[in-house]
């Protein structure tokens, strides 16, 4: 459900499976809609809109948390398998009950308090500095604000909230697991992650992850016990921090596939988006191993430039050897938007991150005109 870049992904792996599938989305002109057998323009946060959409449908996924899961909630009851479940989706929604769910269930996560407005920021400033998540809306680095002072509170979004205390970080990462209706699971290698500081959103990243044993299990073991105590099948991707002292804690968790899966494409026997239709279908899981270690550089849409896209040094890029360009369709550019990602296989770490920086540099997204 959402025809945005990863509802296109999902769709053109459908086309290894026998099924006809539906896309709903308020925008006709979205990336998915000429690729499905159905369209139907709606709002995904509206309970009928999503209701009569899911009625008569075997299955249902999202590429979007902010579905409403009331109505996904009374498909379920009615008959309908929905990828992931809407209890777990409405405990990841929400920064506030996602938090929690990690505290109530002893997984490692930064300290945390949660906070109703902005005026409630000032009774902790001894927690500063922290990083400040919105409850709700948040996505794709929005919603996400670092405040060190006081001063900085006034600047701050005035609605509810947790502020977590700030750790310090030595690496990001993300690990992908698959979980069927039956309880099975696959785990994705845990991939290093490189955040736009600025846009909060993710940059580049390399695959696998480059960790010292002991830490790499401990990521692997706190990546698994989210996904059980979730207890839903689906694809879940759990993005981890590890502080200067090796301790991983949970960032976050988002109940789809996701940009840091992108390279499963090539990169992987069974892509995220092959493992998701294998659960929602009833097959056996995929193999989530590795054919070979890959890289993904995100193509944001440049700094002062919104309006129709184009895309400046395509055709250099191109010509690298084992270098694929995903330009998911969307028709205009604005600042920091997701416009698509470039996947590059090596087995050198080096060659990966120098072709990953040659990419970010030569090729922009920009406006026409």
């Amino acid at each position: 459900m959402g025809g945005g870049q990863l509802g296109r992904m999902l769709l053109q792996a459908a086309a290894n499976y026998p099924v006809e599938t539906h896309v709903m989305e308020n925008d006709p002109g979205c990336p998915a809609a000429h690729l499905c057998h159905h369209f139907t323009r709606g709002d995904i946060t509206n309970y009928d809109d999503v209701y009569q959409f899911g009625k008569g449908l075997e299955a249902l996924t999202i590429e979007i948390e902010s579905v409403n899961e009331e109505a996904l909630l009374q498909l379920e009851k009615e008959g309908v398998r929905v990828y992931p479940s809407p209890s777990a989706l409405k405990t990841i929604k929400n920064k506030i009950s996602q938090k929690s769910f990690y505290r109530d269930h002893e997984i490692p996560s930064p300290e945390f308090v949660v906070t109703q407005n902005r005026a409630d920021l000032k009774a902790h400033l001894a927690f500063l500095p922290a990083v400040h998540k919105i409850g709700m809306g948040g996505y794709d680095g929005r919603g996400v604000e670092i405040i060190r002072n006081a001063e900085e509170i006034s600047r701050a979004f005035d609605a509810p909230g947790v502020l977590e205390k700030m750790v310090r970080i030595k690496k990001e990462l993300s690990i992908i697991i698959a979980a069927n209706d039956k309880g099975e699971t696959a785990m994705y290698p845990a991939v290093d992650m490189v955040f736009d500081n600025k846009l909060n959103v993710l940059e580049y990243q390399i695959s696998p992850a480059e960790l010292p044993e002991k830490v790499l299990w401990k990521a692997q073991a706190i990546a698994r016990k989210v996904v059980k105590d979730l207890d839903s099948p689906g694809i879940f991707a759990i993005e981890l921090f590890v502080d200067e002292n090796d301790q991983v804690f949970v960032n976050e968790t988002a109940p789809r596939v996701h940009n840091s899966g992108h390279h499963t494409i090539e990169a992987h026997f069974s892509s995220q988006f092959d493992m998701l239709w294998r659960i929602m279908l009833g097959y056996p899981l995929g193999n989530p191993a590795a054919i070979t270690p890959a890289a993904i550089v995100n193509l944001l849409g440049a700094e002062g430039h919104s309006g129709e896209a184009v895309y400046e040094g395509l055709e250099e890029i191109l010509r690298i050897e084992n270098v694929f360009v995903h330009i998911y369709g969307k028709k205009e550019t604005r600042p920091g938007r997701k416009m698509g990602h470039v996947t590059i296989l090596s087995k050198e770490k080096q060659e990966l991150i120098h072709q990953a920086n040659r990419i970010r540099h030569n090729l922009k997204v920009v406006s026409a005109g």
